[in-house]
């Protein structure tokens, strides 16, 4: 009986190691081939990704939207979508990883609403991308508070999957927000919300035929927006995560 237990615990470590090496692989490709991309490029397609975002019913019908503040270079830029979502009523949230980096724990935290450019202001952090100053009174988003989150990612496929920078924050940020054990001790409440939107340049999306490689703590993308196209992802299984994911060390991804 042990010995079985044994062999079970030992397929599924090796299984998880095979993933891990699968997307270290493909982070590395992916990585390369973003960063071989010109400022130009990355500025374009960029534009023409958040083009793409503001025309969906979804952004438009949402109240409280997730974002993010991008890395200087080799990432989608992210600063006119942020404006232009404050521009327009909307209450947006903003990433806090604060100074444990390895922790794996990430806040999305109010941004001023009177101030589309307050992120020209903030200081940064390990990675040069905007966080609230010490003295900013943080108000961070809780389950069910946000309407559509638009997620980051290293490379995405066709399926909605995704593959993250390597530290685990947005799967975790993500069954978080989905699952409320405070409000319910026994069994928590579950939410359908935020929808989930992905973002990616050209080089990001993988060719038909390759997925992501993928654990049972990964969430998968509803819809993924391209400079080209927006592509709508089957809503039957659009998560591959458990709603208690959130308690696990998980894999390595982001």
């Amino acid at each position: 009986m042990s010995l079985t237990s044994s062999n079970d615990n030992d397929d599924k470590n090796n299984d998880k190691s095979d993933i891990y090496g699968q997307k270290q692989a493909l982070r590395k490709e992916i990585r390369a081939k973003v960063k071989s991309m010109t400022s130009d490029e990355i500025n374009s397609q960029s534009q023409l990704v958040w083009d793409r975002v503001v025309a969906l019913p979804s952004y438009q019908e949402a109240k409280t939207i997730g974002l993010f503040l991008s890395m200087p270079k080799n990432e989608i830029q992210t600063n006119s979508i942020v404006q232009h979502a404050i521009q327009q009523g909307k209450l947006v949230h903003v990433p806090e990883v604060g100074a444990n980096f390895e922790q794996a724990d990430m806040e999305l935290i109010q941004c001023p609403t009177s101030n589309p450019t307050f992120f020209e202001d903030w200081p940064t952090n390990k990675w040069n991308i905007p966080e609230p100053p010490l003295d900013y009174k943080r108000i961070p988003a809780r389950p069910g508070d946000l309407d559509l989150l638009i997620v980051p990612g290293l490379a995405f496929d066709r399926e909605g999957g995704r593959l993250g920078q390597g530290k685990g924050y947005y799967d975790r940020f993500i069954a978080r927000m989905r699952h409320n054990e405070e409000e319910e001790k026994e069994e928590g409440i579950s939410y359908d919300k935020p929808t989930l939107v992905a973002v990616c340049m050209e080089p990001q999306l993988l060719d038909p035929d390759r997925r992501i490689p993928t654990t049972e703590l990964d969430y998968r993308m509803e819809m993924i927006v391209t400079p080209q196209e927006t592509i709508h992802v089957s809503t039957t299984d659009s998560s591959t995560t458990a709603s208690t994911a959130g308690k696990g060390d998980g894999d390595d991804d982001a």
